[in-house]
């Protein structure tokens, strides 16, 4: 399907999408520029989204593929793409791996996770299928024993090797323990989270002739948005015109960022994507722009919609029902989402406020962390694995919890990582 001019876009969303419906009920007619629209709140968007009785949609779901994006075991979220839109999809990632140093004839092994409705591994696997370049492409996917994984890079002797960087780290350490290298790989793509630079050291080790890049920065809700810019700095990419729109909106006065180097919410409108539209939706990641004119941005972390620690995705709106369904007596005034970088691992801090602290802090820190953890059982077996911290809590004051300077708003997620 072509690029669609955004006002026929917005017709279409608000005749066919309850949810755009009343999102827009206050608009005139006839809308034609971005900024008269609302960015999309997150908690509305994902209570319509729902798979029975979905307000979102603009079509029954007779024909499509559909994907978990995140989301706790009790909240799931789930994001649709008729064929079309998903081989649209994958075509333009596909080109955009020839940008971030896929070459003709590379073999290329796919180490991310599948299954139980997550979208990395089959995405990867058709951006490959679909690049404009021919490639040999090695589906092995990230729950593969190392050592069966290692082998097969062997003997096909593979030059990328695609995963998260808690896969390629993970491998990299099995494989500097038993004293062996992979010299062929020449490139590590990575994607899904960012990649650190105490994680380099391992990754050179065990793969000594190979360069991390990104492969590329989409998600499964919100699409395509931005391509590798292969340089220094693997957190730059460009976005993906014309498919898709990317706006840098500033905290405060909810305008778009005109100016390079200020950092604001990343927001993003799909031209092309019709079954679940995409209008000025907040990816859930802070960036700058570095060159605006030409698209190009810097991503700087996550913004307060949600959280990535390590492997692991949570939504901070998921997090605080969690708690307030634990915290029976209402003990808890307040809640932040604090990320960590300790060891060489990622970890998160739940900051939980209270008027006075007592003894009973610690059984309901306790329970707050027991819950968490059954809700969201990936961060349980990424802490068993070593992949990431244990999930731990800090119980605080309600005027210890960090605010925005200007406006004294409570900021949900404190991202202490370094980002530099």
């Amino acid at each position: 399907m072509p690029v669609q001019p955004l006002a026929e876009l917005i017709r279409f969303a608000r005749q066919n999408s309850p949810f755009y419906q009343e999102l827009y009920a206050h608009l005139p007619d006839h809308v034609a520029h971005l900024t008269d629209l609302p960015v999309v709140p997150q908690s509305d968007f994902w209570r319509a989204n729902s798979p029975r009785d979905n307000k979102l949609l603009t079509a029954p779901l007779d024909e499509a593929v559909v994907f978990r994006s995140g989301g706790t075991t009790g909240s799931p979220k789930f994001s649709y793409y008729t064929r079309t839109e998903w081989r649209e999809f994958t075509a333009a990632f596909g080109a955009g791996l020839v940008t971030a140093g896929l070459r003709p004839g590379h073999r290329v092994a796919d180490l991310f996770y599948a299954g139980d409705l997550y979208a990395s591994f089959s995405f990867v696997l058709d951006s490959l299928h679909r690049s404009p370049v021919e490639n040999v492409r090695l589906p092995i996917g990230g729950a593969a024993p190392w050592e069966s994984t290692a082998a097969t890079l062997e003997e096909f002797r593979a030059q990328v090797v695609a995963g998260t960087p808690t896969t390629l780290c993970a491998l990299a350490e099995r494989l500097t323990s038993a004293g062996r290298t992979l010299p062929e790989v020449e490139l590590l793509f990575f994607g899904g989270e960012c990649l650190f630079g105490d994680q380099l050291p391992l990754l050179k080790a065990a793969f000594p002739h190979a360069e991390a890049r990104s492969l590329g920065y989409a998600s499964v809700d919100a699409g395509l948005l931005g391509e590798a810019v292969p340089g220094t700095d693997p957190r730059v990419h460009r976005a993906f015109t014309p498919y898709t729109v990317v706006e840098i909106v500033d905290d405060e006065a909810g305008l778009p960022v005109a100016s390079d180097g200020v950092p604001g919410r990343l927001v993003v409108t799909d031209l092309r994507r019709r079954l679940m539209p995409v209008l000025r939706y907040p990816v859930g990641d802070r960036a700058a722009w570095v060159d605006r004119e030409a698209g190009v941005f810097r991503i700087l972390g996550r913004a307060e919609e949600g959280v990535r620690v390590g492997p692991v995705s949570l939504y901070t709106q998921d997090v605080h029902d969690i708690v307030t369904a634990t915290d029976v007596a209402g003990r808890v005034s307040g809640l932040q989402l604090v990320v960590r970088r300790r060891d060489g691992r990622d970890g998160l801090l739940l900051r939980l406020a209270t008027g006075e602290p007592t003894g009973s802090d610690a059984a309901l820190g306790e329970a707050v962390v027991k819950a968490v953890l059954e809700q969201r059982p990936l961060y349980a077996s990424a802490t068993t694995a070593g992949h990431v911290n244990p999930l731990a809590v800090e119980w605080v004051r309600h005027r210890d919890l960090a605010v925005n300077a200007r406006s004294g708003k409570l900021i949900r997620v404190v991202d202490e990582r370094p980002h530099a």
